[in-house]
């Protein structure tokens, strides 16, 4: 468990922080710029003296300002993975890699220098300068040096930030084998609701400066009250289910959700891997009758479980999926067209494109992506 609370000063508000988290996996932490995702990591590596501050890491507690505790940010056994990768411009890119190894926290034995180098695929790189570098490039040798140092806690500042989306692409598998493969927690800020959901475990929604919400991604991601906070246009929820079977000819795959089968595009995955998908609100319609005729080749049995009406055209459905969250965006003027209220079954129709294929292993059996 990590714990933080504080009092930071900020230009337009002054954030009372109190957080309690797991350390297990990835912790996204999400919410608005400037309003106080960096200053958690911060006070975790140390580098952020607040007001009152107090931090205890797995019941060991590194800064209690009241009693005079501080422990030093070279001592906490952080690794920290900035927005740009901050390499030492003087050494090659295995020159870091070794710079790390010489100050690795000795009370760890793994991972070693060759286990991460393996896991990021970094032996091409290590004889190059670091300004031989791409985006993608130096930023796997960031994590890689982090990672060389043996961390307890591995503190990422939206490492992906500053990447083209073809370089984001090439990164994300590798922090999903960091996520897999090594037993190290981390805190991950993001703006991005697809690094997200595909990255992180449990997550934190900041706002101003405190904990908006506090869960599991999909226990989040389907709250209706939280819609302004996680954006109307991206706002979904992260399904979760094994591979039932693969279609070779049509190149799709059958997931199970619920006690229902949900037909999706090809995902390389053997039949019972768990894997979550992510399906975003404005790519979910309502049917008040079983359709025939579509194209739509998902056509799901759900439960209305609330509406909210929006100032303007749109309002947002919360749908029963057999006990799991779905959401869909559509007009005001459908729902009293079709007489939509709490309490009646209809048809959540996704179209199979529309699927985030970007997934996350979700648990049981692993499989990369």
């Amino acid at each position: 468990m990590l714990i933080m609370r504080s009092t930071v000063r900020f230009p337009e508000f002054n954030a009372d922080i109190d957080v309690s988290s797991p350390l297990s996996g990835i912790v996204g932490l999400f919410g608005p710029s400037g309003h106080g995702k960096t200053t958690l990591l911060r006070l975790a590596a140390g580098l952020e003296r607040g007001t009152q501050t107090y931090v205890e890491h797995d019941g060991e507690i590194w800064q209690d300002d009241i009693n005079g505790v501080f422990v030093p940010p070279h001592k906490r056994g952080v690794g920290f993975v900035f927005q740009d990768s901050r390499l030492f411009p003087h050494l090659s890119a295995g020159g870091n890699l070794d710079y790390a190894a010489r100050r690795a926290n000795p009370a760890r034995a793994e991972p070693t220098r060759d286990q991460v180098v393996d896991m990021l695929d970094l032996a091409p790189l290590l004889h190059r300068r670091v300004e031989e570098l791409s985006g993608g490039e130096a930023q796997r040798v960031a994590i890689g040096r982090a990672l060389v140092s043996r961390p307890r806690l591995l503190l990422m500042d939206e490492p992906l930030s500053s990447l083209d989306i073809r370089r984001k692409m090439e990164i994300l598998p590798y922090i999903e084998r960091v996520r897999e493969e090594m037993e190290i927690p981390v805190l991950y800020v993001t703006h991005s609701l697809d690094e997200l959901s595909r990255l992180a475990d449990h997550m934190l929604l900041i706002r101003n400066g405190g904990v908006a919400a506090d869960g599991s991604v999909p226990a989040v991601m389907q709250r209706m009250d939280l819609g302004p906070m996680l954006g109307r246009f991206e706002a979904g929820v992260i399904l979760e289910g094994p591979v039932l079977a693969q279609d070779p000819d049509y190149s799709m795959t059958d997931l199970a959700i619920g006690k229902q089968v949900l037909r999706m595009p090809n995902i390389d995955a053997e039949p019972g891997t768990i894997v979550r998908i992510r399906v975003r609100a404005r790519d979910v319609s309502i049917a008040i009758e079983e359709p025939s005729g579509l194209s739509i080749r998902n056509a799901l049995r759900v439960r209305i479980a609330d509406i909210v009406l929006e100032d303007g055209a749109f309002a947002e459905i919360l749908l029963d999926l057999d006990g799991m969250g779905l959401r869909a965006r559509v007009t005001r003027e459908s729902v009293a067209l079709l007489k939509l209220e709490a309490g009646m079954s209809v048809h959540a129709l996704i179209k199979s494109s529309a699927i985030d294929r970007r997934l996350i292993p979700g648990g049981g059996k692993r499989q990369r992506t």
